[in-house]
């Protein structure tokens, strides 16, 4: 099953789901596409946001609130991208201070 969280997917795990039926919900589908995916959604949000403050700065037919929406979103979006990265830096940080 996939949650849509403000455009970003989330994948939701049912409680009591075995991890095989998570996968199979999820497809193929590996961690380096849903990385690359969030990515790519971030940075479609980011485009959006400068293209409505474009409108809204050279006079265009925009509401105000629509662009501020849009533009938190984005904010919000790359908050959270920044997040699961420096998450994800940790985690290979503490892998690679494992002794062998």
């Amino acid at each position: 099953m996939i949650n849509p969280i403000g455009g970003v997917h989330v994948p939701v795990i049912l409680p009591g789901q075995p991890p095989a039926a998570a996968d199979a919900a999820q497809g193929s589908a590996s961690f380096k596409d849903f990385l690359l995916g969030s990515i790519q959604e971030v940075n479609s949000m980011q485009q959006e946001a400068d293209r409505a403050v474009e409108k809204l700065v050279t006079g265009g037919d925009v509401n105000p609130a629509e662009v501020l929406t849009a533009v938190q979103k984005a904010d919000i979006a790359f908050r959270l991208m920044i997040q699961v990265r420096n998450k994800i830096v940790d985690a290979y940080k503490e892998v690679e201070n494992i002794r062998i």
